[in-house]
């Protein structure tokens, strides 16, 4: 199922805490940000109105959400939207790099050097994947 069309989000309003689902975002006077009454984190509306940013954040990105009336909606940076290609470049570099050298050493077993090519390859992808599953 679509996610549905994201709407204003009311300056005014008190919305459910898009990080946890107990916690209420309760508008901060003179602002355009809300501050959640479970989790303490603080988040601010776009220019736009239609979505959040989380500031208070130990993440390198600044997680986003968008209001569709009902819940919200993660909203993803331009950068996740190359993430299968950085993951595929991941592991394609080390293959093409470490299989013709292990197809030229002599007296070695083709098939314990093409796994280890595998393995090689599958750790970064998976480093990445660790390091952005959320």
């Amino acid at each position: 199922m679509r996610p549905q069309k994201a709407q204003k989000i009311d300056l005014n309003g008190e919305y459910p805490c898009p990080c946890r689902r107990r916690g209420r975002l309760i508008p901060i006077a003179l602002t355009d940000a809300f501050g959640c009454n479970r989790c303490q984190q603080i988040f601010v509306v776009n220019e736009s109105g239609d979505t959040i940013e989380q500031i208070s954040t130990h993440y390198s990105y600044k997680p986003a959400w968008r209001w569709t009336g009902k819940q919200w909606y993660r909203t993803y940076s331009n950068w996740k939207a190359h993430y299968l290609l950085i993951a595929v470049v991941m592991i394609l570099v080390p293959l093409v790099i470490w299989l013709p050298l292990a197809l030229h050493s002599p007296g070695s077993n083709i098939i314990i050097w093409a796994l280890v090519a595998v393995l090689l390859a599958m750790l970064p992808a998976l480093m990445v994947w660790l390091a952005y599953r959320r």
